[in-house]
């Protein structure tokens, strides 16, 4: 089952440009400039997987700057593609989150993010970071879209996400965080990660 407060995965990369070219050969689908988020170093592009929720490629607008420009979602440490995080899009943000410290899960801060369009229009939205222990990244953050225009209100081509799954080494605690936000997630023993599976013109594709 895929969790129905999905909004969107994150596949983070050290080189946005190689990867976005890379998922276009796999999958036969070319994913369109989502834009650049404004005063963090990175760059998007997005392909949505059925409903309101999508698939965000990320990476370093200018990777040539020291540490690639930006540390979000480890882009500065890391050496090939990644799934890297999972964000939900709970309908009561504020409660959500004051209920999920009640139950014994702290998601963070929330702090304002924005970013610009092709066209130069700004979205902003506000997003929960810096969570004490969010198991590696198997907790998702939240997110509160504010009064934006989803990113999949745009026209975005569109794969099918066939099954979504997490791995970790004590998958208990990752389950009684996640039951603590109130959300699910197949969690299966192994090293912090995740597994996607797409449907897409070219037959199955896995991302890690």
């Amino acid at each position: 089952m895929i969790e129905p407060l999905l909004d969107h995965i994150v596949y983070a990369a050290p080189d946005i440009d190689e990867l976005v070219a890379s998922f276009r050969e796999r999958t036969g689908v070319e994913p369109p400039l989502g834009g650049r988020h404004v005063g963090r170093g990175t760059r998007n592009y997005l392909v949505g997987l059925g409903g309101q929720v999508y698939l965000e490629l990320i990476g370093p607008d200018d990777p040539t700057l020291p540490g690639r420009g930006t540390t979000a979602f480890g882009i500065d440490k890391l050496t090939e593609p990644r799934i890297a995080a999972w964000v939900i899009r709970p309908k009561d943000f504020d409660e959500h989150i004051a209920r999920a410290r009640r139950n014994g899960y702290d998601p963070g801060v929330v702090r304002p993010l924005s970013r610009r369009k092709p066209d130069g229009t700004l979205l902003e939205w506000r997003l929960t970071q810096e969570p004490p222990n969010n198991r590696d990244g198997l907790v998702p953050t939240l997110i509160d879209w504010l009064d934006a225009e989803h990113p999949t209100a745009s026209g975005l081509p569109e794969l099918t996400l066939r099954s979504f799954v997490g791995f970790h080494p004590d998958p208990d605690a990752v389950r009684a965080d996640l039951a603590a936000l109130g959300v699910e997630l197949e969690v299966r023993q192994g090293e912090p990660g995740f597994e996607v599976v797409l449907d897409t013109p070219k037959g199955e594709v896995i991302l890690r």
